[in-house]
């Protein structure tokens, strides 16, 4: 059996408003053992940088000082194209459900071919939110016991880690692991891309204000629920970059022939 290339693009861990230093250390040296480093902290509760986090990494202190933090989720997943977002429960949303396992087959696949790709991981008392999961592509449930299903963070990373590193068929095992073989195979996209999040997120907040100015978003209570709804059915499309862009400009074109209307 060949095994995979280390050269392809590794998954981000974006770690959504942890609460423990303690856990973040945790989870980052979970991300070491299995060669992730990407580490990304959305608004800690209890700032950075985080002593007690350098304490916990062990031998994963680099993925600690390395790790970057940005204020709000739209910041820290701007630059990726595939994202995974971790639940013990399902949704009240349309989304791909996968296992852990299918999780990483489908994520080496993207990487393979050079998308950018992240797992979104939740707060410890109360997991990702509806809205955070909306930024996403698939939610992925473990095959836990139904009686005990809530995973601890550096656990819940670790999970993933394994079935990412897993997949790449690694000769040997431990510390005595070779990294040489053959590259991925797949087909690269060469003259279109699939669309980053931060350009999902200006076309939806494009298409928004357009709504809001003809009247199609008339009940403010509501508006964040249709957003989330179209939202998520844009990122179904698994637009192009350039899809996006003529996405906007037929926004652009409508509301520009609406105003000359004056409808």
């Amino acid at each position: 059996m060949t095994h995979k290339s280390l050269s392809c693009l590794t998954p981000a861990v974006i770690l959504v408003e942890p609460q423990l230093g303690e856990n973040i250390g945790t989870a980052a040296r979970a991300m070491a053992n299995f060669g992730l480093n990407d580490l990304r902290i959305v608004n800690p509760r209890d700032g950075w940088p985080s002593e007690t986090a350098q304490k916990a990494s062990a031998n994963a202190i680099h993925v600690v000082d390395n790790a970057k933090i940005f204020a709000t989720l739209e910041e820290a997943i701007a630059d990726l194209q595939y994202i995974c977002a971790t639940t013990a429960r399902p949704r009240d949303m349309i989304k791909e459900v996968l296992s852990p396992e299918s999780a990483a087959t489908i994520m080496h696949e993207k990487a393979s071919n050079q998308q950018t790709i992240g797992i979104l991981f939740g707060r410890e008392k109360s997991g990702l939110t509806n809205e955070d999961i909306s930024h996403t592509d698939a939610i992925v449930i473990a095959p836990v016991d139904p009686n005990c299903a809530s995973i601890n963070l550096a656990q819940s990373v670790l999970l993933m880690g394994y079935e990412w590193r897993r997949q790449l068929n690694l000769p040997t095992l431990g510390r005595k692991t070779q990294f040489d073989g053959p590259a991925l195979e797949g087909t690269t996209l060469k003259e279109n891309r699939p669309a980053t999040k931060k350009e999902l997120t200006g076309l939806v907040n494009h298409l928004k204000k357009e709504l809001e100015s003809s009247g199609f978003l008339r009940t403010v209570e509501k508006t964040p629920q249709m957003m989330r709804n179209i939202r998520n059915m844009i990122i179904r499309m698994q637009p192009t970059d350039q899809d996006v862009r003529t996405l906007r400009g037929i926004i652009a074109s409508l509301a520009k022939g609406a105003d000359k209307t004056g409808l």
